[in-house]
């Protein structure tokens, strides 16, 4: 069978195209993508996105739409280079540290309205649901992270949408901060333990609201205990009461009881007459349903000169009780 010049053109055109498109795929997967990795590794920055995929995918479109989707691409990276290859000119941008405060009037009538997120999930009204979801929007969400964790299950999409936008993009700055000051408290060598100290307080915070999946959040507990070790370890005094509570408190939710009894021992030996000391403690030995220890220290407790808040004395009222 003989073809027709206009064929065999047209012929030529796709496997010249087809070739263009190999090699922009294997230029893109076996060089450029390994290129950026080791850039990054060498910043000590983070590779957000794989970009393999979309190099499968722009050889997909360019077999698929011969000639007109390689020249878009030919176009686009063209214009990126001649367009955008300065870096900006702030040479006139003037950046004052003048900072004016503003006192405005409370708006009583908005003020009136606001509920807890988790009331008005419970009520479901769509216009007051949006309305307290804004409201939350506005302040640190990270102090509502589980709040809006419930959001997600709420019958209203747009609400929902939005609760799964807002915690995917706060847990992806979680887990990219941890894992870079992970890298490096480890990669340094000198006795400076700042780092060490502010990774406990902002994973503590977090953690402590169970946002995450069970096995996220036990690999997370144990690089929090993991960074109170080194910390410990380059100084125990650093770890003041409030760590020590936290280090056990959130071990003891995974059921992690060897962690947890030697953090509540360091905490005994480093703070022995803090009512933090024996609550930890105490909850531990419930846990691990261990009576004679448990009723031990609750003996303790009493006869000691701690201050005792109310909720510690309602659980010593009510062990005493079933104790008799």
């Amino acid at each position: 069978m003989t073809l027709a010049r206009d064929e065999y053109i047209f012929l030529m055109i796709l496997a010249a195209n087809l070739i263009v498109s190999v090699i922009y795929l294997l230029a893109g997967i076996l060089i450029a993508v390994p290129r950026r990795a080791a850039l990054a590794e060498e910043n000590h920055t983070e590779v957000m996105y794989d970009n393999r995929r979309s190099y499968v995918i722009r050889f997909i479109e360019m077999v698929l739409c011969p000639v007109i989707v390689p020249l878009f691409f030919l176009m686009g990276h063209l214009f990126y280079l001649f367009v955008f290859w300065r870096d900006a000119n702030l040479t006139d941008v003037v950046f004052s540290k003048k900072r004016v405060k503003t006192n405005q009037k409370a708006d009583e009538a908005s003020e009136r309205d606001i509920i807890p997120l988790e009331e008005a999930l419970l009520v479901n009204e769509k216009k007051d649901l949006r309305s307290v979801f804004v409201n939350v929007m506005r302040e640190d969400i990270r102090n509502s992270l589980a709040s809006i964790t419930l959001a997600l299950d709420s019958e209203d999409s747009e609400t929902s949408h939005y609760a799964a936008a807002v915690l995917s993009d706060e847990l992806n700055k979680f887990r990219l901060f941890v894992q870079k000051q992970l890298r490096q408290i480890r990669e340094k060598e000198n006795q400076d333990t700042e780092s060490e100290e502010l990774l406990i307080d902002y994973m503590d915070h977090i953690l402590k609201q169970h946002i995450f999946s069970e096995h996220e959040q036990r690999k997370f507990v144990n690089e929090m205990s993991e960074t109170g070790e080194l910390l410990y370890e380059k100084d125990a005094s650093r770890i003041t009461l409030e760590r020590y509570e936290a280090l056990c408190l959130r071990t003891l939710e995974l059921k992690d009881y060897g962690n947890t009894e030697k953090w509540c021992l360091r905490m005994e030996a480093q703070y022995p007459g803090e009512l933090s000391t024996y609550t930890c403690k105490l909850k531990l030995y419930f846990a691990r349903q261990d009576r004679e220890a448990f009723f031990q220290t609750l003996d303790t407790l009493k006869k000691s000169d701690v201050v005792i808040d109310r909720e510690t004395l309602e659980l010593i009222r009510i062990f005493s009780t079933r104790r008799q």
